[in-house]
């Protein structure tokens, strides 16, 4: 008993917005990262590790650099949840029966993310995992051959489908996207071979924050030049007016979407995600899934986000419009040379120089935001996911200060 309300209190520390401290400071979290990817190279894991596993880089998260501060770098919803696990310790109940295995394939929580979503969606539709994440992973498992097969990626994009990639052994071509973040239709349909299983958009992307046209999409998913699956990476697309490929699945059954709680839903730490696509697709997912990949605890969260609509809209339409004034304001000042058009929950803005120092400096003070400038088409550029008033408040105070103080 006394076990159960430890960690069920612990459970629901993580959705308090009193502290947004992490739990670690950041000079630790740095030595962790760097001890992820040196451990495994030593000692008996490398005498007998895949090659391509010592390889690998892994994928480096926001939390790896920092973790305390006003944080704006990771595009989590800084207004908060939209829901909260059910009450349960006063009195005590527990509906969640945790002493069971969870439902393995989550049918009441698909059953209402259909219907919210829509354009005829069933759950068989629908792929429930730990994050849009595991989607990626289990996808190249399920339809790429090891050390034959290829993905094709659009960069600069989300660092995650180069990761899975090297850990399934699965070869990656990019097809870049133009300067203006446009994705190049011919381009990438000349790039594919009869190897390339799956071909991924992410819209709106990051680092981006643009959403790739529908009709660009169709040109693919409808072209004989390309076999394999479509699919479009859509995190951000709550936060966009340009529609979803949800639309399309039911007409064309090579796209696959992914949806996940972690940003407009402001649900980044339950980890739930969803890839939507025609039946036999998300059922060989299903089949090659770990059984209870989702447990109760983040079901029933998710369940009651679904249930609590309103309150999603209305964070959203706060974030929309604080995203109008710090573009405005970023546009106004004499060292920001380009701010990027928005469908996300974040801004990419471009400075005249030293954006890597200016981005240091800033997260050694207390503000941090992310780096962009080493991706290509990204030169002297800064990701600011858009924070409450406050927090963005803060942030132009040190913006400023720490570029004067940089001359």
């Amino acid at each position: 008993m006394a076990r159960l309300i430890h960690f069920a209190v612990s459970y629901l520390s993580i959705f308090s917005n009193s502290d947004k401290k992490a739990l670690h400071p950041s000079k630790s979290i740095r030595s962790m990262s760097e001890e992820k990817k040196q451990e495994g190279n030593v000692g008996i894991a490398a005498s007998i590790a895949r090659k391509n596993i010592l390889e690998l880089q892994p994928y480096r998260c926001a939390r790896d650099d920092y973790s305390n501060g006003v944080l704006l770098d990771a595009n989590e919803n800084s207004y908060g949840p939209t829901s909260l696990p059910t009450k349960c310790l006063d009195p005590y109940d527990n509906s969640n029966s945790l002493e069971r295995y969870p439902d393995p394939y989550q049918m009441p929580l698909k059953e209402l993310f259909a219907k919210y979503r829509g354009n005829g969606l069933k759950p068989e539709n629908i792929f429930v995992g730990v994050g849009s994440d595991e989607a990626i992973d289990l996808l190249m498992r399920v339809f790429c051959n090891p050390a034959q097969d290829n993905i094709l990626i659009t960069p600069p994009t989300y660092g995650m489908y180069k990761v899975c990639a090297k850990v399934n052994d699965v070869s990656i071509v990019s097809v870049p996207l133009t300067a203006d973040f446009d994705i190049r239709v011919p381009e990438m349909l000349d790039a594919v071979t009869d190897e390339t299983k799956l071909l991924f958009i992410c819209s709106p992307g990051n680092p981006t924050c643009k959403a790739i046209p529908l009709l660009e999409i169709e040109k693919i998913a409808s072209s004989n030049q390309y076999k394999g699956l479509v699919v479009v990476d859509e995190a951000y697309v709550d936060f966009s007016d340009k529609g979803s490929a949800v639309e399309l699945v039911n007409k064309y059954p090579n796209v696959v979407v992914m949806q996940t709680l972690s940003k407009a839903f402001g649900l980044a730490g339950i980890r739930c995600g969803f890839c939507i696509g025609a039946p036999d697709v998300i059922q060989l997912m299903n089949n090659v899934k770990a059984p209870y990949n989702v447990n109760s605890m983040t079901s029933e969260v998710a369940i009651n986000a679904l249930k609590s609509i309103p309150t999603l809209e209305k964070n959203i339409a706060s974030l929309l419009s604080q995203r109008a004034v710090v573009a405005e304001k970023l546009a106004a000042l004499d060292f920001v040379t380009k701010v990027y058009p928005s469908d996300s929950n974040f801004l990419l803005f471009r400075v005249k120089d030293h954006a890597l120092k200016l981005y240091k400096t800033m997260a050694d003070k207390g503000v941090v935001t992310r780096f962009r400038g080493s991706e290509m088409h990204c030169d002297e550029c800064i990701r600011l996911t858009i924070g409450t008033e406050e927090e963005n408040k803060k942030f132009f105070e040190l913006l400023q200060k720490t570029w004067n103080d940089l001359q």
